[in-house]
């Protein structure tokens, strides 16, 4: 049996730049040319009230801090579209999976404007049988109950189910409901710094993993 392959998106499929850039460099300048202040004031003051949020399906909301703001983030999304992109090893990682009959989804908490433009962007929709946003669920994937409302819309087996996100919070989450095969990914971003994952197997490129789900479908294991 093959495993089911469950991937986030954001920094694992995708280079987290693109998002970086929208929340922590262009929010605060349109919020600081909006309100007069000094960007540099402005970026503390969103960095702060992002930070009071992180965990929740708000923290995840275009919607919710356009509200909180008066920002138009799904604007600020379109404008910088053009650095939404792969990560190094996604293509070649996609190309194997579909190519060796794996059943895979992306599971993510990106709002589903975000999940859209990013999959029309980068057009890998067609790799995966579903695209879940923790919208749509009503709960984020820091929360172990996301994983069994999940399961209710794509059917899998947890103790055959290989998950790989960037954040170790959700990692938990997925351990703790049952899922038995966990990855981090080190460098979710271009531009950004390494991540240490203590707990879990970690890789910087999905196609680091081809090899082992070869293993994990060799005779005997």
């Amino acid at each position: 049996m093959l495993p089911t392959l469950i991937l986030d998106m954001d920094g694992t499929l995708l280079d987290l730049n693109f998002d970086d850039q929208v929340w922590n460099h262009a929010l605060p300048r349109a919020l600081a040319a909006l309100e007069g202040e000094s960007e540099a004031k402005v970026r503390a003051k969103v960095a702060a009230t992002l930070a009071a949020a992180k965990g929740s399906l708000a923290w995840y909301c275009l919607d919710h801090w356009e509200r909180v703001f008066g920002v138009s983030v799904h604007a600020l999304e379109l404008e910088l579209a053009e650095l939404i992109a792969l990560r190094p090893g996604t293509l070649q990682f996609l190309e194997f999976f579909r190519a060796e009959g794996y059943p895979a989804l992306i599971a993510t908490n990106a709002h589903p404007g975000s999940l859209a433009r990013k999959m029309l962007h980068t057009g890998i929709e067609g790799y995966f049988s579903h695209l879940v946003s923790a919208h749509t669920l009503g709960i984020p994937k820091e929360d172990p109950a996301f994983w069994q409302r999940l399961r209710g819309v794509v059917p899998f087996l947890p103790e055959h189910a290989v998950f790989v996100d960037d954040n170790a919070a959700v990692l938990d989450s997925a351990r703790q409901w049952g899922i038995r095969h966990l990855f981090g990914v080190r460098s979710p971003s271009s531009t950004g710094g390494t991540k240490t994952f203590d707990d879990y197997q970690s890789v910087d490129s999905l196609a680091e993993l081809i090899p082992w789900l070869r293993g994990l479908q060799a005779p005997g294991e």
